[in-house]
């Protein structure tokens, strides 16, 4: 069973926090494909020993519906929690790790030094709804503001390679476009944590539907899902 060896690790973060996305070596963690379920949940339980190798106990993710809704997750649990209903995580509890899954929408892992991180799934639709500004405001509230945090966005689908519909231009732009173009959904997240101060934005140089020999991708025709993972040790 592949480990975290195997993942694409985010450089440069503050003590106390680990990041990384998995790849395509390491085998599919998406819960709604044909996949013989017990290989998938033989993944998520490869992934919860190496963490607990960490010190980490805890590990959140949700069943995600392309919205805007983030969780505040604290301690005083034990184990793998799955939500209902929500593309975001943020939590200020040592212990704990936070994932998203994704295959060309874009993992957005968020940290700042003094112990707090979150982890965000952003397509299209996530970003126009400005989930990225919903999961900075929630280590706001927490007493971490978006000027003292990092932003990292992981690999996903490029500018290049995701042609959309007018439709899909206008919500995310917030202007009418008369016919397709080509969006970069990163590009765009980038401008809204530089918006809001963020002191340090991050984009990895992996696409998605590029580079299909390490990612999976949805318009590549993968059912498999990868993750984004941010933890506190």
């Amino acid at each position: 069973m592949p480990t975290l060896h195997d993942a694409e690790v985010v450089p440069g973060l503050p003590a106390g926090v680990r990041a990384w996305t998995t790849t395509r070596v390491m085998g599919s963690f998406g819960l709604g494909s044909g996949e013989p379920v017990a290989d998938v949940m033989a993944r998520w339980g490869a992934l919860q020993d190496d963490l607990a190798a960490l010190g980490i106990e805890r590990l959140a993710c949700a069943h995600q519906v392309h919205g805007d809704g983030v969780t505040v997750h604290d301690a005083g649990w034990h184990g793998w929690l799955r939500g209902r209903s929500a593309d975001g995580h943020v939590t200020a509890s040592r212990g704990t790790a936070l994932a998203v899954t994704v295959a060309d929408c874009t993992p957005v892992l968020v940290w700042h030094s003094a112990g707090a991180v979150a982890a965000l799934h952003a397509g299209w639709r996530g970003t126009a709804a400005r989930i990225l500004d919903r999961g900075l405001d929630a280590l706001a509230r927490l007493g971490f503001p978006p000027d003292e945090c990092g932003v990292w966005l992981g690999p996903a689908i490029c500018g290049p390679c995701y042609e959309v519909g007018p439709e899909v231009l206008g919500a995310v732009h917030g202007v009418s476009f008369d016919a397709k173009g080509y969006l970069d959904v990163r590009a765009v997240l980038s401008a809204q944590a530089e918006a809001r101060g963020v002191g340090q934005v991050v984009t990895a140089p992996g696409c998605s539907r590029c580079h299909t020999d390490r990612y999976f991708s949805h318009r590549g025709g993968d059912a498999g899902r990868m993750l984004g993972i941010i933890a506190l040790t």
